[in-house]
């Protein structure tokens, strides 16, 4: 059997040869959308899901239609809009004004919701996106983890707000303030772990949202609406579904945006900004493209160099901002380094989502494929080689890694963001040559140094630090921890998110300030006293 055929066969034939856990008894038709805290019923087109999972028919295998959801137009966007303006309310609604105990009860609340949906949020993620069950679990346990520990860091960061300060005859209280409307978007990838990074911490500081699902990993969030509606004030959260370039530009041109947060390409984070008509006053949180290097120096533990390439560059294929997409190795070490990186990538296994040990599994992003061999087909004709067994072989929405060596800056994937299962390594003989690619690189999100010597890697590090925002030691590339910092430098991103990074981005500190007098003092004593307000509070949250 060929590599073809076996990358075929691992595709469903039919419903029955798919685990009953994990089967669609029938394409899932959504007519549901939430606007000010009503479910309600879309009676206009449609938009197609396709799954990139394709299952054999009469003409061959084909990706499987799993459902559709609204596609929802101009005029509903700004109905949605409007309901977030309007739950706003200029700071004067019931959520922004609320006492921040409030709003964590009622995240916390929403938690417990979403919790009881695990099982179909983790289908969906499965069959829209491709992501193999056990990242797909790991995805939505660690977004609920991510929840808790955001409510736990404003919980402290309340704690510290809960005092008055008096400074040369001034008495102050200094907390954090929402910003007003949030729109709100997160990438396919992660559908649920990267949006829910600024959505929930968005929510939890007071403003209100305007949310729209990722492009690919739609339907997931259908199980959540309920838990939204009975969880949130009518009109803080309200849901945008359809065409992106359809239903955005025009909330962005109303100006009503006060927050723009958005995970995705820079181009259309520069278009959405330029429809501003109030750029100046537009808030963005941004995690953009990624071209992260690893400089692998020529003392590198070998082995634990291999096995964090391969991970750092193939995690769910490879479709990670985070994600390891270009390698520099030194000449002396390069035969051996990538022998061995071979080796591991020829082991790994082609499968379904719900496959066990499965790693490489079918591409969400339409043509995705395609694309992948032209950037191999390039590399190829201008001088480099697949390096591993049947690397570069493709059907359909499976494409197989492509390891290729030596590659030289004339190749278009030297520079462009492949976000993809294929690995580019480049052999240098003076470290020059790597600093050289992070210097002039657009992008400044991490990068990942391999070897021994701490008087070489301090040397590098100190540098690169101005160049990127985050350098990792003999490991891969990656986010976590939570409670670090998540941003970059350049064309990277715009904005720092971490358990509280998140929530200082998406609040303002504000400050109540008045002269020591007695009357004042008298004042402000009996205001928090009688609990009569929210910000002039002693209330300390345990």
């Amino acid at each position: 059997m060929s590599f073809i055929d076996q990358i075929q066969s691992s595709f469903p034939v039919a419903q029955d040869s798919i685990p009953e856990l994990d089967r669609f008894a029938a394409a899932v038709q959504q007519n549901e959308y939430l606007i000010n805290g009503e479910l309600r019923q879309w009676s206009g087109p449609f938009q197609e899901i396709v799954s990139p999972i394709c299952v054999k028919g009469d003409s061959g295998y084909a990706p499987w239609i799993i459902g559709h959801a609204p596609a929802h137009n101009r005029d509903t966007a700004l109905i949605a809009l409007d309901a977030a303006v309007k739950a706003y309310n200029l700071g004067r609604g019931a959520w922004p004004v609320m006492s921040v105990a409030a709003r964590i009860k009622h995240i916390e609340d929403f938690t417990v919701r979403m919790k009881a949906k695990r099982t179909d949020v983790v289908r969906f993620i499965m069959w829209e996106i491709a992501k193999n069950r056990e990242d797909a679990e790991k995805e939505f346990d660690r977004t609920v983890d991510y929840i808790r520990d955001t409510l736990q860091a404003l919980k402290e960061l309340d704690r510290q707000s809960s005092r008055f300060l008096i400074e040369q005859g001034i008495i102050g209280q200094v907390r954090r303030a929402p910003l007003g409307v949030v729109l709100c978007m997160g990438p396919y990838n992660y559908p649920l772990n990267e949006t829910f990074a600024t959505l929930i911490p968005a929510l939890v500081m007071g403003n209100t949202c305007v949310f729209k699902p990722p492009k690919l990993g739609i339907l997931l969030y259908r199980p959540l609406l309920e838990a939204f509606r009975d969880s949130l004030p009518p009109g803080v959260i309200n849901t945008v579904y359809g065409v992106g370039e359809e239903v955005i530009p025009p909330l962005m041109e109303t100006g009503r945006i006060d927050v723009l947060a958005f995970i995705g390409s820079a181009r259309v984070a520069d278009s959405l900004k330029k429809a501003h008509p109030h750029p100046h006053k537009l808030r963005s949180v941004l995690g953009l493209g990624a071209k992260n290097p690893a400089i692998v120096l020529p003392d590198a533990d070998i082995e634990t160099t291999v096995s964090e390439c391969v991970l750092g560059a193939l995690s769910y294929n490879g479709q990670r901002c985070t994600a390891l997409k270009i390698i520099f190795v030194h000449e002396s070490i390069a035969a051996d380094f990538i022998a061995r990186m071979a080796a591991r990538i020829s082991v790994l296994k082609v499968g379904m989502p719900w496959d066990k040990d499965a790693k490489i599994t079918p591409l969400p992003v339409k043509n995705k494929a395609e694309y992948l061999d032209g950037l191999v087909q390039d590399a190829i004709t201008r001088g480099a080689k697949v390096v591993n067994p049947d690397g570069g072989t493709f059907f359909k929405t499976v494409f197989f890694p492509a390891l290729l060596f030596p590659v030289t800056p004339d190749m278009r994937v030297y520079q462009e963001e492949q976000f993809g299962p294929v690995i580019p390594v480049v052999p240098y003989s003076n470290v020059e040559t790597a600093l050289e690619y992070v210097y002039n690189s657009h992008y400044g999100q991490q990068l990942s140094i391999f070897g021994k010597d701490p008087a070489i890697i301090a040397q590098l590090v100190d540098p690169l630090m101005n160049q990127v925002s985050r350098v990792n030691l003999n490991s891969q590339c990656q986010r976590g921890p939570d409670v670090f910092p998540f941003t970059g430098r350049k064309g990277s991103a715009e904005g720092t998110l971490s358990v509280t990074d998140a929530l200082r981005a998406f609040s303002i500190r504000s400050l109540f300030a008045a002269k020591e007098s007695e009357l004042n003092k008298g004042i402000i004593s009996d205001i928090a006293h009688d609990r009569t307000s929210n910000f002039i509070s002693t209330d300390f949250i345990f």
